[in-house]
């Protein structure tokens, strides 16, 4: 098994203050993410270091973007609503830290292909298959739609549990508590064994990790 590295994200090909930004937020995040929740992360191997790739996380609070940003080496890229741009100045920081822009107003079909491009210029996209956070702690469900994602684009999947985000976050709660946090990262799948499989059946595959790198993190939460 292999960790975190405990150095910033790279931040090339950004400009001088989304990589001063970046890393500033990062140092400071990890500090507190560690001391506040026990924050704690594992990978059965190193992520690719470019190129396009899915980070495919379960949700469990508000806290899991930041959390999968600490645990990576390399700048990850998360969803946001476009109506958060509205305001120039909010719209610049998370434009600096590589929001994608997704219009929910706008067709299923858009959305997709904004993720898609971004993709295929190379950055790592975090999406929640299970499409909201969860209410009981537990995986719920996972919808289908990355599946197509990473065969249009050509990129590898790698399946992430979080574990415990959720005590000290919960929906119920207005603000986060302290306690600690697991997250487990699992094989990564390479996009040429994601071509050979049937939608479903990748549907079933990564379930299958989500659910077992799940029950990993709770077993290695409190050690």
């Amino acid at each position: 098994m292999t960790s975190a590295d405990d150095v910033a994200p790279r931040g090339g090909g950004h400009s001088l203050f989304g990589r001063w930004l970046y890393s500033a937020l990062w140092i400071l995040c990890r500090t507190l993410g560690v001391s506040v929740f026990g924050f704690r992360c594992r990978f059965v191997e190193p992520l690719p270091a470019a190129g396009g790739l899915i980070v495919l996380s379960s949700h469990q609070s508000h806290l899991d973007p930041l959390l999968l940003g600490l645990a990576c080496n390399r700048r990850l890229s998360s969803l946001a609503r476009s109506s958060l741009y509205r305001f120039k100045p909010f719209g610049a920081v998370i434009t600096a830290l590589d929001a994608v822009p997704i219009n929910r107003e706008a067709s299923t079909v858009q959305a997709m292909k904004t993720v898609i491009d971004r993709l295929k210029n190379g950055a790592a996209v975090i999406i929640f298959p299970e499409g909201a956070r969860t209410w009981d702690g537990h995986v719920a469900e996972l919808r289908g739609g990355f599946g197509l994602i990473a065969k249009k684009a050509r990129v590898p999947i790698v399946p992430v549990a979080i574990v415990g985000a959720y005590e000290c976050w919960p929906r119920t709660r207005l603000l986060p508590r302290p306690g600690r946090i697991r997250l487990e990262f699992g094989r990564v799948i390479p996009a040429a064994e994601i071509d050979s499989l049937t939608d479903r059946d990748l549907l079933a595959l990564c379930s299958q990790e989500i659910t077992a790198l799940d029950a990993k993190a709770r077993q290695a939460r409190f050690r």
